[in-house]
């Protein structure tokens, strides 16, 4: 029996390391955000500057595991077997909980996560016990720390809301004194500015990341005898207006001499203070239990007493943390922090969230978001009335964002939001991390991060109409995903924590076993979706601003699309011909990933039309003609693959032989229309498109005949109406998949010109000054993912005219 507590042991060592990777792949959004949002250095700069704070975190971690002790549960109430019971569970829970909120890229609280992990495993083994020992319901709370649930639990509710409505009023001022042409203020702005935040991060610095330490718990003869974390309490105004001067004095000499830019000095530093905090104070929240589990192993294994009699009253007592194992855990987070594709996947949604302009969103609006922007939007009119028109103009004026003439197709080369904003999230939420720490408020720091990148972003306008519904859905999703953390950390963790004490010896390796196994689901689940991204079907966006240009440049989409709808309508066939419903459901995902992509090709229009000089108009039309033939292919696709998915899961009757006969030979025409038609557009052949517009009659009278073999069969034979419907569905809707192909080759073999070449295009890169050639041909516009092959819209001259085109 005491071997299952060594075989715990070595499990708590091996689940603190997943939980270090899983921890630090979630938390990284907290430090590196900003810095990557603004590009304000390059990315390699940022993670070098954030891995020297994590360590030097790590290095100086205070070691005291006080959450892990004591913090949450009263340790002398526990026995030995019963603590290593809460600890296994509470890492179980903990690092698939985390695991499964970076898989779909959601930022989360691990500080939250640990500590319902622990309330969950507590209050299960207390209840246990009481159970065993045939006390009351309410004595849980002699078990509990029921104050610093509390605490947590008002953190979370401040942090949400202290740090957004902070957020809104720093930037808003900020953003009226410096406008969005910040760059071109007076030296001494831009000193004082920087003055300010830099006061504020270093004071954060001294306060979170060094304050929390053993190191600051010393005292320094050097310094009265007092302690380090004493001396910057009792003396904080002075530090305080100290390092402002000298900041600023900093500041103002780095722009006017040094011809620095001081923004991006204050992402640096603020990126290596909040790497240096998360590390020095967060490693608790990774470590701390599988070390205390460590320490408790330790102390009973020399007692010899049985584990069911060995009191744990020795937890009340702060026991450091040897250096040794802080340096592994630092090594381990910075390697984690330069490999971690999870990592970048949280990073992205909030990034995502913040940024300005248009562009794809990954969240969905919802009743609650509808609400709040139509609230806002009634504020906004409200004050509209209330203020001057003068004022109102002012105020407009500091916020008009500089014209930046770059195609949609090129936004990702330009920064989320710019070094002012991202200053201010780093500033701000210092600040707020630094006044809560030092009154001893527990507030999240990963709700104070985004919650300030939140209102931040609102206050900047970067929330515009077309966006606003959409950002506030994905703020109002993480939010409810913080409160879900808090409840299925504690409901897992209670439940591992009772099963883990119905048979130990037993429940201990199968749960290990799944914890594994869900953790290699994820990590595969993770990896395809990131695979899916970047599929070779996928549709591009067309750039070119002539029409021979978009034809060859939006060949490539056609023939994807034609190709897995060929795809697509054979498995709808030969899915109702099997009865199989798993492959009908298949096919009904590849179709709305299909109309998803067309959909996203139309919502391109705008920026398409806006890029196009006067003389190439013409373009435009062809290319809105393509996509609504592409659309109305795939709307014909989509509700085929509906209805022959409803109709086997209604579990109807079965098509007859004869009409799945039929429905397969009109199958494999259509499966030779669609391969010519493929093949057409792969090789650029579009003279060939004529044969196959000559063939249009042929296939429409294969349908109609069988339209009308079935009207007989209805007259004569037929006895159910479910499969009447079904049948003339399918063959009506295929009539008109049949429509909107051939329509769309019509438009191409009309507006194709062999006698003229794809032109060369030549445009200038925002970040070169030398000229850059892009090719419209099969060479150089290989297909790939929606959103990311993407070059920039060009300042094309007319391929008619121009004497550098190439093939």
């Amino acid at each position: 029996m005491d071997s299952i507590y060594l075989l715990m042991i070595i499990a708590l060592a091996v689940l603190a390391i997943a939980d270090l990777i899983v921890g630090v792949s979630n938390d990284a959004v907290n430090f590196l955000n900003s810095a990557i949002g603004s590009k304000a250095v390059p990315f390699k700069i940022i993670m070098i500057v954030a891995s020297i704070g994590i360590g030097l975190g790590a290095i100086f971690s205070s070691g005291m595991m006080e959450v892990a002790r004591s913090g949450i549960f009263n340790p002398n109430q526990f026995m030995f077997n019963e603590i290593m019971i809460i600890f296994m569970a509470v890492m179980i829970a903990d690092i698939l909980l985390l695991d499964f909120f970076n898989t779909i890229g959601m930022p989360t609280s691990t500080t939250v996560s640990i500590v319902f992990d622990l309330l969950g495993a507590s209050v299960a083994m207390a209840l246990i016990k009481i159970g065993k020992n045939g006390g009351n319901f309410l004595d849980v709370v002699n078990y509990i720390n029921t104050s610093k649930a509390t605490e947590i639990i008002f953190g979370i509710l401040l942090s949400v809301a202290l740090a957004f409505s902070i957020g809104i009023a720093v930037q808003w001022v900020a953003r009226f004194l410096l406008s969005f042409n910040y760059e071109k203020k007076s030296n001494w702005v831009g000193a004082l500015f920087g003055g300010l935040a830099i006061t504020a991060i270093t004071y954060f610095i001294f306060i979170k990341g060094i304050g929390g330490t053993t190191f600051a718990k010393q005292s320094y003869d050097i310094i009265g005898g007092v302690t380090i974390k004493e001396f910057l309490k009792s003396n904080s105004f002075t530090i305080i207006l100290l390092c402002l001067i000298i900041w600023s004095s900093i500041s103002f000499a780095l722009i006017s001499f040094a011809k620095q830019n001081i923004y991006k000095i204050i992402i640096i530093i603020g990126t290596f203070a909040l790497a240096l905090a998360f590390s020095g104070n967060d490693l608790v929240n990774f470590i701390g239990v599988p070390i205390t589990g460590w320490q408790s192993y330790t102390a009973w294994a020399e007692s010899g007493i049985a584990p069911e009699n060995f009191e744990m009253g020795f937890l009340s007592d702060n026991v450091p943390t040897p250096t040794i194992l802080l340096i592994i855990s630092g090594f381990i987070m910075i390697v984690t922090l330069w490999f971690s594709k999870k990592a970048k996947s949280v990073t992205e949604t909030e990034i995502n969230l913040s940024r300005e302009g248009d562009g794809k969103e990954r969240f969905q609006p919802n009743y609650l978001s509808r609400g709040f922007v139509r609230l806002a939007v009634g504020f906004s009119q409200m004050a509209s009335y209330i203020l001057p028109k003068t004022w109102q103009d002012k105020i407009d004026k500091q916020f008009e964002k500089p014209e930046i003439n770059l195609a949609l197709t090129k936004t990702d080369e330009l920064p989320a939001f710019d070094m002012v904003r991202a200053a201010v999230n780093l500033m701000v939420a210092a600040i707020l991390i630094s006044v809560a720490t030092s009154m001893k408020l527990p507030l999240s720091t990963t709700y104070v991060t985004f919650m300030v990148a939140m209102g931040s972003s609102l206050a900047d306008r970067a929330w515009g109409a077309e966006s606003a519904v959409y950002r506030v859905a994905g703020v109002l999703n993480v939010i409810g995903g913080w409160f879900f953390t808090a409840i299925i950390a504690f409901i897992a963790a209670a439940t591992i924590a009772y099963l883990l004490n119905w048979n130990v010896v037993v429940m201990v390796p199968v749960l290990l076993l799944v914890a594994i196994l869900l953790l290699v689901r994820n990590y595969i689940a993770h990896r395809k979706q990131t695979t899916e991204a970047k599929t070779e079907d996928s549709l591009t966006k067309a750039e070119s601003s002539s029409i021979q240009g978009v034809i060859h440049e939006s060949a490539n989409n056609i023939a994807n699309v034609v190709k897995r709808g060929n795809k697509i309508y054979t498995n709808a066939i030969n899915g109702l011909a099997k009865q199989d419903l798993d492959l009908l459901k298949k096919n009904k995902k590849q179709i709305v990933k299909l109309s998803s992509e067309v959909d996203e090709l139309r919502d391109n229009i705008f920026y398409f039309i806006k890029n196009l000089d006067d003389s190439s108009v013409g373009a435009s039309n062809f290319y809105i003609h393509i996509l609504g033939y592409l659309q109305d292919m795939t709307q014909s696709l989509e509700y085929i693959t509906k209805v022959s998915y409803k109709h086997v899961q209604n579990n109807h009757k079965k098509l007859k032989f004869n009409q799945i006969k039929e429905l397969k030979e009109v199958d494999e025409r259509f499966d030779t229309f669609f391969n010519n038609t493929q093949k057409a557009f792969d090789s650029r052949s579009f003279e060939e498109i004529g044969i196959i517009l000559g063939r249009k009659q042929e296939i429409l009278g294969l349908v109609t005949s069988k339209i009308q073999k079935q009207v007989e069969r209805t007259r004569t034979e037929e006895s159910s109406p479910k499969n009447t419907t079904l049948y003339f569905s399918l063959l009506l809707e295929t009539k008109d998949l049949l429509n909107a192909s051939m329509n769309l080759l019509e438009e191409y073999y009309n507006a194709h010109d062999s006698s003229v070449k794809p032109a060369t295009v030549i445009v200038n890169h925002p970040k070169s000054t030398k000229p850059v050639e892009l090719k419209n041909s099969k060479e150089s516009k290989d297909s790939s993912d929606l959103t990311k092959e993407q070059s920039e819209s060009p300042e094309q001259t007319d391929s008619t005219d121009s004497t550098e085109t190439k093939e």
